[in-house]
């Protein structure tokens, strides 16, 4: 079976840290990053399934970084992480291709649930191209 592969962004090093070694003992291959700069790096360099976004950061904001993402990739899935006040900002995110959000803090079996979902439709859309692919070769 095909490893999910998590990228975490988020400009609280300590949060991206602790989360991704709890994602990683549960067999969810996670990397994390501190700034919507660096996630552009990382994506550009390492394959990903699942984008875990900040919408509050300094330099280019959660949002800014899904409008980016969704350009170069547009099949990875992207889940919002928002505090209280920024629930409108996340419904943004929504529209703008964003999987889902999650408010912060969150327990992290909600995360993994929202994680895998993400997958599982990011899994079906590859898969769905790989069949028209195949179709038009025929």
């Amino acid at each position: 079976m095909d490893v999910l592969r998590v990228l975490l962004v988020d400009d609280e090093v300590e949060f991206v840290e602790t989360l991704a070694k709890r994602m990683n003992k549960r067999n969810v291959k996670a990397s994390g990053v501190n700034s919507g700069e660096e996630a552009l790096e990382f994506l550009d360099q390492y394959p990903t399934d699942v984008v875990v976004l900040d919408v509050k950061m300094p330099g280019i904001d959660g949002i800014q970084a899904l409008r980016e993402i969704k350009l170069r990739y547009p099949l990875i899935e992207v889940i919002m992480l928002t505090g209280h006040a920024n629930v409108e900002v996340a419904i943004q995110g929504m529209e703008l291709g964003a999987f889902d959000y999650l408010m912060k803090p969150m327990a992290i079996d909600d995360l993994l649930y929202k994680v895998q979902d993400a997958w599982k439709k990011k899994t079906l859309q590859e898969k769905k191209i790989g069949e028209r692919i195949q179709v038009s070769k025929v």
